[in-house]
């Protein structure tokens, strides 16, 4: 029986119920007053078997007989007297439980990623499966199966022009595009904080060799770049993937990326449109008839459609009209529609459809989450994060030394922030204030481990270690052997070859009596207090540590030691508004 038919069968009126009988004990079909009463008839599902009722003079009949078994709600048993009951407090309990259980499970924190929700609530996976595109990145996507530990994502803000009123940001004939607004969101292994970095296009970076997925099935290698180049060209130029702009940011920031998301100029439309519109701030109005067509008035607007493309896009009229400028509005921007949607497009499920419906249709994601099912989990898993708990940023960069003052347009790396910034993310360091009580026992446990690091040194001749490659990266166990012998002279380190699997974080572990050897090793190395993993029984006088090297691990010779405060790189917190200026 299709949707259309429910509740009007075969000429069943809605007012038509099957009842229980007290005197017979079957159920019968009684029908609306203006039907008069059938005689009795036992649908296919009775709750127990009964005598015949005794015969009864039935009342007119429609024209046509019922359909026994129709699935209907039941009406409530008339009580004594002919009052109906109402409605059991258990039902509403259970409509109160169905509700709750679809806020759950569309916990998630931004509009491409919350479509897991959705798809999940709704049961409409197939027809959402079917709107995602997906891409073959290989080894770029990195990590376990599932959604444990830390989670690395990459948000691709593709700039092709191609779409109806997309020609005015540029060649509409541009089919492929290029990776114009980037962030790397990096959400915490325990799930209570979370930050999204910002990485400007026009900031001049190497770009690595790229394996990449062809259509017959073979891998072809996309040369890197042949010096510093625009980070914009990691894709689409010379035909490299989404795969080739993660293995860019992990060889610039040193984070594994777990997967990659990629939406374009429609996206904004399709997706602030079907929140409603987002709500954003000036410090004073903004009007560009040449460029963006942006006009917007001071204080805040809801913006939708073309005008968010436009706010996105825009650049004129904000500070030095620079691209690190409009960097600040499209975290503004994304920030507002995350409170959005945590706060009004949760409680509206025909909107929270919209949105899955739009979003879907406008994400391509790597195979590890290219389906409802899966976007569903990763929605879970980022719902767990509290707002005030998400914090945005930009890659701290400098003007390009390299190009006249008076015509600088491009940045480079800040040398001295920017490598703090990268480690806090590697080592899962929160720029943001999490709940006291667990921030209160982090640091009760970091005091705890750096009295491991409190006490006398060994002479780096006396170190004995055996070194375990479990960092996934070929040769790294020889390379550090060799920067320990040659550089460090600790000419009693062993070569070990691969660990028996791949380890997340580097560990030095070590007998009481080789406390001293630990603490110089970890000095030289720049291994965290966390690292060092003290045993219980003392060691032979000629038995050596044993050190794995992890995920975590740079290069022989980097340290691998996190900051504890993050550098002053003019963050923002997802939930407090922001006007642009």
């Amino acid at each position: 029986m299709d949707a259309h038919s429910r509740g009007r069968a075969d000429e069943i009126d809605p007012a038509d119920q099957w009842v229980l009988n007290p005197q017979t004990g079957n159920y019968e079909l009684r029908l609306d007053r203006s039907a008069g009463q059938s005689q009795a008839q036992t649908p296919p599902r009775s709750r127990r078997a009964a005598p015949a009722a005794p015969a009864r003079t039935p009342a007119p009949e429609p024209s046509e007989a019922p359909v026994p078994g129709q699935r209907r709600r039941r009406a409530p048993e008339p009580a004594a007297g002919g009052q109906v009951p109402p409605q059991s407090r258990r039902k509403r309990k259970q409509g109160a439980s169905r509700k709750k259980k679809v806020l759950l499970w569309t916990g998630g924190t931004m509009a491409f990623v919350l479509v897991g929700g959705a798809a999940g609530a709704y049961a409409i996976y197939s027809k959402l499966d079917g709107n995602i595109g997906t891409v073959d990145v290989g080894d770029a996507a990195e990590g376990t199966p599932g959604m444990d530990g830390p989670l690395n994502i990459l948000i691709i803000g593709n700039d092709v022009r191609t779409g109806e009123g997309n020609e005015s940001y540029g060649n509409k004939t541009n089919v492929t595009g290029h990776a114009d607004t980037t962030l790397l969101m990096h959400v915490s292994d325990d799930r209570t904080n979370a930050t999204v970095l910002s990485i400007p296009r026009d900031l001049k970076l190497q770009i690595p060799d790229c394996p990449t997925k062809q259509p017959d099935g073979s891998t072809k290698v996309i040369p890197g770049s042949n010096g510093p180049t625009k980070f914009n060209e990691s894709y689409g130029v010379n035909g490299r993937d989404p795969g080739c702009v993660m293995r860019t940011v992990k060889n610039m920031t040193g984070v594994g990326i777990n997967h990659f998301m990629m939406v374009d100029f429609n996206a904004v439309k399709t997706l602030s449109a079907a929140v409603g519109g987002v709500k954003v701030c000036l410090t004073k109005p903004i009007k560009d008839p040449s460029y963006s067509k942006l006009d917007l008035p001071a204080g805040e607007s809801r913006i939708q459609g073309e005008t968010a493309l436009a706010f996105l896009r825009n650049r004129h009229g904000l500070g030095n009209q620079s691209d690190l400028d409009r960097i600040k509005m499209q975290q503004q921007f994304v920030a507002s529609m995350m409170r959005q949607l945590k706060e009004d497009t949760l409680d509206s499920p025909t909107q929270l459809l919209d949105v899955a419906n739009a979003a879907t249709e406008a994400l391509t994601v790597d195979k590890g989450i290219g389906s409802a099912l899966k976007l569903t989990s990763l929605a879970k898993e980022m719902g767990k994060v509290d707002l005030k708990n998400i914090s945005f940023m930009t890659v701290p960069v400098v003007d390009n030394p390299d190009e006249p003052p008076n015509r600088r347009a491009t940045v480079v790396l800040d040398q001295v922030k920017a490598p703090q910034v990268f480690s806090m993310i590697q080592n899962d360091v929160s720029f943001t204030e999490v709940k006291k009580k667990q921030q209160d026992a982090k640091n009760a446990q970091a005091k705890a481990q750096a009295k491991l690091l409190q006490g006398p040194r060994a002479e780096a001749a006396d170190v004995r270690v055996d070194v375990y490659n479990g960092s996934g990266i070929r040769g790294a166990a020889q390379a550090t052997i060799n920067w320990l012998q040659n550089d460090q002279g600790v000419t009693r380190s062993t070569n070990k070859s691969n660990a028996p699997e791949k380890a997340a974080k580097t560990t030095l572990t070590y007998a009481p009596n080789q406390a001293d050897q630990a603490r110089k090793l970890a000095d030289m190395m720049g291994l965290p207090a966390s690292a060092l993993k003290p045993g219980t029984q003392d060691a032979g006088e000629r038995e050596p540590m044993t050190l794995v090297l992890g995920a975590d691990f740079k290069g022989a010779g980097v340290s691998m030691t996190a900051p504890t405060k993050a550098p002053d790189v003019g963050q923002v917190e997802a939930d407090k508004q922001v006007c642009a200026k």
